[in-house]
């Protein structure tokens, strides 16, 4: 499948930061995909962070969106030795 717009929500916003909730049928695999984005790219800045739910069975991820050569990236938020899904608090 491919990124729909419609499922993308601004959670928060402040100080030129946003919160965004992403929700697909697709698999977070895809979802995390380099270009998976790319049509969002006006909306998205460096420095926002994706709260994205997969439909696969897998749950929901964190993703940082960054700057690489002057385009909009996503990457994985770093969290450390643990992830939030290995129960870290």
């Amino acid at each position: 499948m491919t990124f729909d717009a419609n499922e993308l929500s601004v959670l928060a916003y402040a100080n030129g930061f946003t919160l965004w909730h992403y929700r697909s049928d697709d698999a977070a695999a895809e979802v995390g995909q380099s270009g998976y984005f790319r049509p969002a790219r006006e909306m998205l800045r460096a420095g926002d962070v994706i709260i994205a739910s997969s439909g696969d069975g897998a749950g929901g991820g964190l993703l940082r969106v960054t700057e690489e050569g002057g385009a909009v990236a996503i990457g994985g938020l770093p969290t450390g030795e643990r992830g939030m899904a290995d129960g870290a608090s």
